[in-house]
């Protein structure tokens, strides 16, 4: 995949200057702005040394690695997540665990985005933030991360004709960051213009082979048969022995179950189109469990 910078659309390659040794100028490169393509890895991370082979550009170190997680857009609630304080709670957890990091250790031989899927609180953030910081600190790869619906008001709120941005401004990063987080795919309102917009950002990825990363608490199936049986069972044990104190709990099991019987599956908030290029594009994980802040 392409490795170009995060939010600059004119590239320039750094030259070397007159008597400039090429180690002082790749120490420079490291500190240079970031609109400056190295011109030892060309924007790879990895230069060729004689006897040695492949080894981590100068561009790509402290500093540059720095850089790129200020950039990274990552929520300051989450910039210690990593993979390290995740803790698989069931099976399913420990696959997605494992699975990510199978990714980040094979990028860039990685063909397929990925797809995250799974109900609140079951650590899909957590493991998306962690692929972006093991990618940008052990690799020195450009990530960014957006909320989705936060996107979205970004790029309306470019519309306003007092807006100090535009919208080409606001998807030009979105467009050439090599790794995007897309968070909470699905949680806007799915009006013609959220889906037409989502597939243009989308699809401009895909187009360019960059590797998109999503997490959504919709699934492709609702399976809610169990805990509607088990919600009617509960009601129906307090209507039988009726008692006008618990009349307020039991509109409260009929709103759950109204709720989940009224639950849409991936494809009802994104669109047909949309969710078959997600098929194309990304592998898919479901993670299941309970609510991790029920126990805080």
């Amino acid at each position: 995949m392409s490795t170009d910078n995060l939010d600059k659309t004119v590239l320039r390659i750094a030259r070397n200057e007159p008597g400039v040794s090429a180690s002082r100028t790749a120490a420079q490169s490291a500190r240079a702005p970031e609109n400056v393509v190295c011109e030892f890895c060309f924007g790879t991370g990895t230069r060729v040394e004689p006897n040695k082979g492949g080894v981590l550009c100068e561009c790509r170190r402290t500093n540059y690695k720095a850089k790129l997680l200020k950039a990274a857009r990552i929520p300051p609630r989450f910039q210690a997540r990593s993979f390290e304080d995740y803790y698989p709670k069931n099976e399913s957890q420990s696959i997605a665990h494992n699975y990510v990091q199978s990714l980040v250790a094979q990028y860039p031989a990685v063909d397929k985005g990925l797809l995250i899927m799974g109900t609140v609180g079951v650590g899909k953030t957590h493991l998306a933030i962690a692929i972006v910081r093991a990618l940008i600190e052990t690799k020195g790869v450009p990530c960014l991360f957006h909320e989705s619906g936060s996107l979205l008001k970004a790029i309306q709120d470019s519309y306003s004709a007092i807006s100090q941005t535009s919208e080409k401004r606001v998807l030009a990063p979105v467009y050439e960051t090599e790794v995007l987080v897309l968070d909470e795919l699905g949680a806007i309102i799915p009006t013609d213009w959220v889906r037409d917009t989502l597939y243009q950002i989308i699809n401009t990825r895909y187009n360019e082979s960059k590797l998109t990363i999503f997490t959504t608490n919709y699934l492709d199936e609702v399976r809610v048969e169990d805990e509607v049986n088990a919600l009617k069972v509960k009601r129906a044990m307090i209507e039988k022995e009726y008692d006008a104190s618990r009349t307020s709990e039991v509109k409260d099991l009929n709103k759950r179950i109204n709720a989940l019987l009224s639950t849409q599956i991936l494809e009802e908030r994104i669109g047909v189109t949309l969710r078959s290029r997600l098929h194309e594009m990304c592998g898919k994980i479901e993670i299941k469990g309970q609510d991790y802040r029920k126990g805080l």
